[in-house]
């Protein structure tokens, strides 16, 4: 009798077979479209040039195909047809990852990696981990200004940031000579 280690975390949602179906395919579809554009751009080595464009992805692509392939082939022989991918209750929690860090990507159009990741370190130390409030504002206020001044003014690499009137005032305070003496002469009243 085989015990089943993921009987107490609920009902099975996948099973192994069908989780290495869907990935096989998905891999030999993505496959299937970098060769078809390697041969459009050339995976050819001409001597005295070196490689083509195509040259490197279509001899990576060819790899994982095969090796795709091969997965598939096994999925449908049968193997690991009886095996728990994933059960309900670990699903979830993969939910609960998975959703704000989505709702995050899509927050950075609107108002910036900055003000984006402020909003998910907070909440997500305050809802997933549930971590004091004031400590989790603390901390998702000062890893985003960290990193602000980490990638905009030491490694001048820009960022997208928020575009409203705001974050407009918070960048040119932390930005040039005048924001850092308002915000000097803000603290010392």
């Amino acid at each position: 009798m085989q015990h089943d280690e993921g009987a107490e975390d609920g009902r099975p949602l996948l099973r192994n077979r069908t989780a290495e179906i869907v990935v096989a395919l998905l891999l030999l579809g993505g496959c299937a479209v970098v060769i078809y554009d390697s041969v459009r751009l050339g995976f050819n080595w001409t001597e005295g040039e070196g490689p083509a464009p195509g040259y490197f992805p279509f001899y990576v692509a060819v790899i994982l195909g095969v090796s795709s392939l091969v997965n598939l082939l096994s999925a449908l022989r049968g193997h690991g047809a009886g095996e728990i991918f994933v059960s309900a209750r670990p699903f979830s929690r993969v939910l609960a990852v998975l959703i704000p860090s989505l709702v995050y990507v899509a927050l950075v159009q609107y108002v910036g990696i900055y003000v984006a990741s402020a909003i998910f370190i907070a909440a997500f130390m305050v809802v997933v981990g549930r971590e004091n409030p004031l400590k989790a504002l603390g901390v998702g206020l000062l890893v985003p200004v960290a990193l602000f001044l980490m990638f905009e003014r030491w490694f001048l690499v820009p960022l997208p940031k928020c575009s409203i009137e705001f974050c407009d005032q918070i960048e040119d305070t932390l930005t040039t000579q005048e924001g850092y003496r308002r915000l000097l002469r803000h603290f010392e009243r």
